[in-house]
């Protein structure tokens, strides 16, 4: 099995609970938009404790990014690698599968779970093939957007956003669900692709399957 230790080389605030760590590439280290490789620190007691993390960066760039969420209420892997500064060191270990890029559709998200389509939509903007993609995103408040500015420039309105705790001009307040789906999405015959929370996953595979006639529509994390 693969492993490769990294050194880190910077760690950037994204939100208030997320941030954006850039780590050194291994040579040969290769990945498609959407991948996911196992991220555990090299530090004694944690070496072992892997979580899966998604890559944020191109596979043609010179390092490696991961935009991960740190959970500091619990004395897990996130809360230590929110600790991290430059110098520290993770392991990798081999890249696999998650979310695949199969054409143009509708890309919903909820909270960190717009990981994974952060590298696939940086891809597109870079072959200039956004085209009509759509990405909705459900979040608690506005502070919690990952990447708003970045996403909005990308995809102006067909960037929506909705939040459900908190009420703010100019954003939905609404769950993500069958309603909501119908409002915003007027072509069912089109690639979903689905990321979040697993019961907010397989609530909307079961809905959009309904909608779009076509299991092979709806994409989710494998």
């Amino acid at each position: 099995m693969e492993s490769h230790i990294v050194k880190v080389l910077s760690v950037t605030p994204v939100t208030h609970n997320v941030r954006q760590f850039t780590v050194e590439k291994p040579a040969g280290y290769t990945f498609v938009p959407g991948q996911a490789t196992e991220v555990s620190l090299n530090k004694p007691g944690w070496e072992e404790e892997r979580r899966p993390f998604t890559f944020t960066s191109l596979n043609d760039w010179e390092h490696l990014e991961f935009t991960i969420k740190i959970y500091d209420e619990h004395h897990s892997v996130t809360h230590e690698l929110g600790q991290l500064k430059a110098g520290d060191e993770l392991i990798l270990h081999d890249v696999w599968g998650t979310i695949h890029y199969k054409g143009e559709g509708v890309f919903i998200a909820g909270g960190a779970g717009v990981t994974p389509f952060i590298a696939i939509f940086r891809a597109l903007q870079h072959k200039g093939q956004l085209g009509n993609n759509q990405l909705i995103c459900s979040n608690k408040t506005l502070a919690d957007i990952i990447l708003k500015e970045e996403f909005e420039a990308m995809l102006g309105k067909r960037f929506i956003n909705t939040l459900t705790e908190e009420e703010v001009p100019g954003y939905d307040h609404h769950i993500i669900d069958e309603s909501y789906l119908k409002e915003k999405i007027s072509n069912f015959n089109q690639h979903f692709y689905i990321c979040g929370p697993d019961p907010m996953v397989q609530q909307l595979k079961k809905i959009l399957s309904k909608l779009a006639g076509d299991m092979d529509l709806v994409i989710v994390e494998i």
